[in-house]
Formats: structure tokens, sequence, C-alpha cells
């Protein structure tokens, strides 16, 4: 995504004449310049404003030639922002002063008359270096938050996931409507909260709902709302989800599953940024950014008339598609670890790592669902596990005969089939409880429910 603010560049020098130079160079390549002719002036516009580069003068009026000042001002920049690249320009070029500035954190140093393609190049270099160690600042922060409060890190190094990592990294900070694909477990409502963390609504409400898990009056009160009196039981004002999120971010998982007529109203809310409540009249505008996932084929759904086409093109102005869990294995013991940490403090069992076993298990294992799927495995684990043990082994995963189930059948049975295999073998292991076998599979009842209808499987 094009930046949206233009790159802005601070440069100080005590000769009019070159800083006339500098403002026609960068200004045609559509920098910013801002014009210091002092320290200290160069000092009062870096702690006004937000600079990408700085380019300074060694040497000024009362001392032309050690360069000492401004050897000075760039440690007082320093402090200001340790970031900020830093280019030194001076007449009085010298290796030792060469080796100074860069000793103090200088990025280059150029000489005057300086070579007008070679500067630029420098400048822009620069620029994509500071912006992209910005980029890892806000990731690394977002990180942190997200693990203070709960939530699992965005683990995993395979060349999927870093595509999804560099998606959210550029789309974050828009308002742009971004729909989360990818079958269910594989973290869809992880990149919602990153998406929200890295935005410029960070500080606002973030807020979820299940679009897809409750009655269609139900559902549309939690939407947007409803009065007294607009309904049975309704014995008081309700605030829906959008007024909830107003300035910040609204998060609707499972998508495909709302309501055709429920899916109108939310048309006309995207299209308006005005809400009603459930038994009034009066409009409220709102200002949120909306995210949605799905685990369906929604092309399928619009062309069975289950999902409004129109819909579609107001949720995904960005598509980030979540790979499974089976198409990047190179993650699962990245993973598995961090659920082994984080479940062996919770239940204080001193585990710390996998047997040969376990990490076999784990790597053959299909993960029907995802990683949702693998940190029930590594909770259970880790419970069953005896208060000696310090390896999980494959016998606490038990994952064993599933996964044998599974593979065997592979070349045999198409991966529809594997799976229904599996949700019957997990059916029957809990007499037909359909909450306590979605739990196992990692899914929610509604997307169990839809399973079973598509698979022709009996409760």
């Amino acid at each position: 995504m094009p930046h949206t603010t233009p790159v802005r560049i601070l440069v100080a020098d005590d000769q009019v004449d070159i800083l006339d130079a500098f403002r026609l160079l960068l200004t045609d390549e559509g920098y910013d310049v801002v014009a210091a002719r002092s320290p200290g002036e160069a000092l009062e516009r870096l702690e006004g404003q937000d600079f990408d580069v700085a380019i300074l003068d060694l040497n000024y009026t009362r001392d032309t030639t050690s360069g000492q000042e401004g050897l000075d001002l760039m440690e007082r920049i320093r402090v200001l922002d340790p970031t900020l690249p830093v280019l030194l320009v001076t007449a009085w070029s010298s290796v030792a002063g060469a080796v100074e500035a860069m000793r103090r954190g200088a990025r280059d140093y150029i000489e005057k008359p300086w070579d007008d393609e070679r500067l630029l190049v420098t400048v822009r270099t620069q620029v994509e270096l500071r912006r992209a160690l910005r980029r890892s600042q806000r990731l690394q922060e977002a990180n942190t938050r997200l693990q203070r409060g709960g939530t699992p890190s965005f683990i995993g190094d395979s060349p999927a996931i870093r595509q999804v990592r560099q998606t959210i990294e550029r789309v974050a900070p828009s308002d742009a409507a971004v729909l989360i694909t990818g079958e269910h477990g594989t973290g869809k409502e992880v990149v919602a909260t990153w998406l929200h963390a890295l935005s410029e609504r960070k500080t606002r409400a973030l807020v979820t709902m299940n679009a897809g898990g409750l009655a269609e009056g139900i559902a549309e009160s939690e939407l947007f709302g409803h009065v007294k009196g607009a309904f049975t039981d309704a014995r008081f004002d309700r605030i829906g989800c959008f007024e909830l999120a107003d300035e910040g971010t609204l998060f609707l998982d499972e998508i495909a599953n709302m309501p055709v007529r429920l899916q109108a109203k939310l048309l006309r809310v995207l299209q308006t940024g005005e809400v009603q409540r459930v038994g009034s009249s009066r409009l409220r505008f709102v200002n949120v950014r909306v995210l949605s996932a799905t685990n369906a084929d929604l092309p399928t759904e619009i062309a069975a008339g289950r999902f409004r086409e129109d819909l579609l093109y107001r949720l995904n102005t960005v598509v980030i598609n979540l790979p499974p869990l089976r198409e990047r294995r190179d993650d699962i013991e990245a993973l598995a670890s961090h659920f082994l940490r984080h479940y062996a403090a919770r239940y204080r069992k001193p585990i710390d790592g996998f047997d040969d076993g376990a990490r076999a298990a784990m790597s053959t294992h299909r993960w029907p669902g995802n990683v949702r799927e693998l940190a029930h495995a590594i909770e259970r684990a880790v419970l069953m596990a005896d208060t000696h043990s310090i390896r999980i082994s494959s016998r606490h995963l038990g994952l064993g005969d599933a996964a044998r189930s599974v593979e065997s059948s592979a070349d045999a049975q198409s991966l529809e089939d594997a799976e229904r295999v599996f949700i019957e073998k997990v059916l029957a292991k809990h007499q037909g409880d359909v909450r306590l076998a979605a739990q196992q599979l990692g899914m929610s009842r509604s997307a169990l429910y839809r399973r079973l209808q598509q698979y022709g499987v009996r409760e």
C-alpha cells in the first residue's frame, strides 16, 4: 500500500544557496523539505515535527572547520529520535571526520559538491529503512500487547504465514474492509485482532460478534441495538455492536451464516454509516471499520442465493486467506511449543518439551481443526501427563489412532472422506454429544452441524 503522507526531510545548513539547492532537488522527487540555518533551529524543527531523514552540515558559522557543531547536533538528535537516519554533508571532508561521524551514528557521509543521483539513492534507501524499522516496532508492540491480553502471538515462519504478516502490515493502518478466509481454527480472529492493534483505531474498542451463531431477531438486536418495548423481554434500551464499536473496529465472524434479510440491513449500514435500533425510527451515525471472516466458499453461497453479492463487495476490499495447518507443517512444532509453555505454566506442570514420538505424531496428523485443535491437544496432553513428566509423549497427545486412520486412508479417500471419517470417530467417542465433539475438533457447534449435514452424518 502506498504511503498516504509525504516523506519529510530536515535539511540543516548555514548557507542559503545550499538550502535552496537541496530544496529544489528533493522537492522535485516529491519530498517535503524543511530547512534550518543553525543547530538550534534544527532542534526546534525536530521537537515540533516528525521527520524521515535529517541531512546535516558539519560546519556552521560559529565554527567552520572542526565539524564539532555538526557532531554535537547529531548527538542531540540521537537523544530526541534514535531511529532517525542522519546524513552528514560537508566541504571539509576527511577520513577522521567520516570515521567519527559514523561512530556517533551517522548513516552516511557525503562531500560537497555532492552527486545528485547518489544523494537521492541514499535518501530513498534511508527512508525505506526508517519505515521498515517503524513497522517492525509496531508489530513488536502489538505482539507484546496481544500476549499481555491473553491472545496467542502470531507464530510461524512458513512462506504463507510471512505473506499474511506482510498483508496485515500493509493494510492495518488503513480503514479498508478486510475479509479473512480460511478453515475453522486457522486463526481468523487472531488476524482481526492484529489488524485492529496495528491500526489508527487501536486505542478504541474492538468488538467481536459471531454473525451466524444467533437467531435472526437476536442477531439484529446484537448488531444494531434495540429500544425498550421493541419486542418481548426488551425491558430497557440496548446498544448494539455497531454503536459499541464507534470510532473502533467491528469483527463479524462467520459472516456467511448471517440471514439474508439481515445482510440487507448490514449492507445499508455499511453504505450510509447510519444505524437504526430495533423498534426506533431514530438514525445514529457511526464510524466503524468492519472486518469479517468466514470458512465458507462465498461465490458458491452467492450462486445458491444465500449471500448477497453486493455485500461481498463491501466486505472484501482486501482478502486475507489463512492456510490450513496441514499446509504449514513447518510451523507445527513452534506453535506446539508456544501452547506447551502456556498450559504448563497454567497447570503448574514441569514439562519443557516433546519426545520423538510426540513430534512424529504431530507432524503426521492432518489437524482438521487446525491451530485451535492443536491448542486443545496440547492442553489435554499437559493435563494427562503425570506430575513427574518433563516431556510430552505421543500417548499423552492421543493422536495416534486418529492420525493412523486418516493417513492410512489418504490414498484411497478424498480429503472430505477423511474428514467425515474423523468426525464420525470423534462423535462416537462422545456418544453423539455435539458440544463435546465440536470442542475436541476445535470448531463451533454451528460449523460442526453444517459438516454433519454436508456429510450426511447422523448425530
